[in-house]
């Protein structure tokens, strides 16, 4: 059983919601920030490599088990686009919503169809990395909604609902989005199969 666990992220937004997610399991988080671990580059062609690079790199240099997450936004009208470059399409969150809402500009809502796509990398030292994945189907907005989350939550309603990400609760969030189904699968192998 997995007593402590590094995130391998230093992204605050991401830190926050694995941590709410994994706290009915009274493991222990600590993030990569807070163990003072380097940024791993991502240089995987998929989400999967990339989480990969990370869980075991920061297994190895911390020896604990480590969790690591890759995940994007996948735009259909922009051939998948930004996909595994998500978070460098452009230097900041406003930057990157703005760019990818000028990409779109001429392209009608009908033809706005993106998922948000994440893979959770769980290494264990002396275990092979094994790889959870998560996916949420939904579409692009025209104008930011809503001040929770982070990322490209604002421009995002998932298929089934009528708000963004950024305008739905953590729980709201955690229940339908791509984390989370990635986190559910997670738990289920390493928490209840336990």
């Amino acid at each position: 059983m997995i007593k402590k666990l590094v995130l391998a992220s230093h992204n605050q937004g991401k830190i926050d919601e694995l941590s709410q997610m994994l706290a009915p399991f009274g493991v222990e988080i600590v993030s990569a920030r807070d163990l003072s671990l380097p940024d791993v580059e991502e240089t995987g062609a998929t989400f999967a490599e990339n989480a990969a690079l990370k869980a075991e790199a920061l297994s190895k240099a911390s020896g604990l088990p480590c969790l690591a997450d890759d995940s994007g936004l996948c735009v259909d009208a922009l051939g998948g686009r930004p996909g595994v470059y998500s978070a460098r399409y452009a230097p900041d969150t406003p930057s990157r919503i703005s760019k990818l809402l000028g990409e779109l500009a001429l392209v009608p809502s009908s033809n706005r169809k993106a998922h948000f796509a994440c893979v959770l990398a769980l290494k264990v030292p002396g275990e092979e990395v094994k790889l959870f994945e998560g996916k949420v189907e939904g579409k692009i907005i025209s104008e930011c909604r809503g001040n929770q989350g982070f990322g490209y939550d604002p421009i995002f309603v998932p298929n089934g609902f009528d708000k963004t990400f950024a305008e739905m609760s953590k729980q709201e969030k955690a229940a339908v989005s791509h984390r989370g189904r990635a986190l559910e699968k997670f738990v289920k192998e390493v928490f209840e199969a336990a």
